[in-house]
């Protein structure tokens, strides 16, 4: 399996940061306008925050813009949702609803050490200095 999806790494990883930055991004629109079923939770400055680190993250990684910053500190706001919001309501992720917390957390950090990747707009803006 290795031989036949290891030559396809680079765009698969391109493929996986698009899709996790926009699933993220989702998230933010939710938060911001109430788009896709979300209520508009702007009124709470965390929330405030977080609808823009959402979508505005969300959207640089997935494009590969300054995405190892954007990975980087969407992963800390996931950490932080994670101890807030899920970890009260009990220790073990599939008890306290927060999977998808850690699992963001733990992607955006691989993501923030991996660097953006060749189809990034970051590698675009390196290709032409």
């Amino acid at each position: 399996m290795e031989r036949w999806l290891g030559r396809h790494g680079e765009r698969l990883f391109a493929l996986f940061r698009f899709v996790a930055g926009v699933l993220f991004a989702f998230h933010g629109a939710q938060k911001l306008f109430g788009a896709f079923g979300g209520q508009v939770m702007t009124s709470n400055p965390l929330m405030l925050a977080a609808g823009i680190i959402e979508l505005a993250g969300g959207l640089m990684i997935a494009i590969g813009l300054l995405t190892s910053w954007a990975a980087f500190i969407a992963s800390g706001q996931m950490a932080v949702a994670y101890f807030t919001v899920h970890q009260p309501q009990g220790t073990w992720p599939i008890v306290n609803k927060g999977e998808l917390a850690a699992l963001y957390c733990f992607a955006f950090l691989f993501v923030a050490a991996r660097g953006p990747g060749s189809y990034s707009v970051d590698a675009l803006i390196r290709g032409r200095r």
